[in-house]
């Protein structure tokens, strides 16, 4: 079966609820190397308080999340999935969106590979701050994203999320291996 070219803004609604009623009181962060995660976890504390979150965008399960903060291993800012299972908020200087119509796992691996880097480098740049990259808010929403048929996207995410449950486990025993290694010599 082909595969078809489609924009993000029509497989994904931007998420634009304020957290105006102070009903979510944990901040996230987007980070490169963690995914979404609790600025308590993050930075060992929160960032933010109750008085300054009123502004904030609500993330919920399985809601994606565009950081613009370039790093070795994001050039362009990460967009990682929220896989803590709750709600949070997260700053308007991040972009939050809700997909639909996609298999949030093909998506969520889809946005692991470099293959939208060349849109954004493209359509958008670093600005006037070297740590971040900017791109326009409708300008990102025609983001191309290849779609497979959705039996495709399944079998592709789970392939790709059973690998990387393999090497975390591979990663883990390499780890146990090297104390057991340590615990020889003393």
């Amino acid at each position: 079966m082909t595969w078809e070219q489609r924009k993000l803004g029509s497989i994904a609604d931007r998420v634009t609820e304020k957290n105006t009623s102070l009903a979510e009181s944990e901040s996230f962060t987007n980070s490169a190397e963690f995914g979404i995660i609790s600025q308590r976890e993050f930075f060992d504390h929160d960032i933010t308080n109750k008085e300054n979150i009123g502004n904030y965008y609500i993330v919920r399960p399985d809601d994606f999340v565009y950081n613009p903060r370039i790093s070795v291993t994001a050039p362009v800012g990460p967009i990682n999935r929220n896989k803590l299972g709750r709600n949070g908020v997260m700053s308007p200087l991040y972009t939050v969106f809700r997909p639909h119509d996609v298999s949030n796992t093909y998506l969520e691996y889809f946005f692991k590979t470099s293959r939208w880097y060349a849109f954004m480098q493209f359509n958008g740049d670093s600005g006037a701050r070297s740590d971040r990259f900017s791109i326009g808010t409708d300008l990102f929403y025609e983001m191309p994203i290849p779609v497979p048929s959705f039996n495709e996207q399944d079998k592709i995410g789970r392939f790709f999320a059973n690998l990387s449950d393999l090497i975390t486990l591979h990663q883990r025993e390499i780890k146990v291996q090297k104390r057991i290694k340590l615990w020889r010599i003393i």
